[in-house]
């Protein structure tokens, strides 16, 4: 694979990218309806979109309340580490804003990819949208004793 770039910015700015990463990998490929794709989240996100040559690869986004979702990677761009880089670039963002802690919801398939990245599941396996999820959190920095 050439150079991938990560950018960084506001619904405004990497929407439309965001959305054709979305699209392609929960609506097309998973099944999920396509009007539960973009909510009300969206425009009050963090959102960061992986470009290899120009072309929008993978995705994810920071919430106001320091959790983190809408994790997606093109299949022809998994295993590139590219998944990773938009995860460890939200836990900095959220690091960097003061959060204590960050969220998500991972599909159960993936724990282990999240796991490797700091994160640890806690409550039972639930679904959503027909999908096995589980929550894990990943601690960023603790009150002083």
């Amino acid at each position: 694979m050439s150079e991938a770039t990560i950018c960084v910015g506001d619904w405004a700015t990497l929407g439309a990218d965001a959305t054709a990463v979305r699209l392609a990998v929960f609506v097309a490929e998973q099944g999920i309806p396509v009007e539960l794709e973009v909510d009300e989240a969206d425009p009050v996100s963090v959102h960061a979109v992986v470009y290899a040559e120009d072309v929008p690869v993978a995705t994810g986004r920071l919430l106001p309340d320091a959790h983190i979702g809408r994790m997606a990677v093109l299949a022809a761009h998994r295993r590139d580490g590219l998944g990773g880089r938009v995860l460890e670039r939200l836990v900095t963002l959220a690091d960097e804003r003061g959060d204590a802690v960050v969220e998500l919801s991972a599909q159960a398939y993936v724990c282990d990819f999240y796991a490797r990245h700091g994160f640890v599941a806690f409550g039972p396996i639930y679904d959503d949208c027909g999908i096995p999820h589980r929550s894990m959190r990943r601690v960023l920095r603790r009150d002083p004793p």
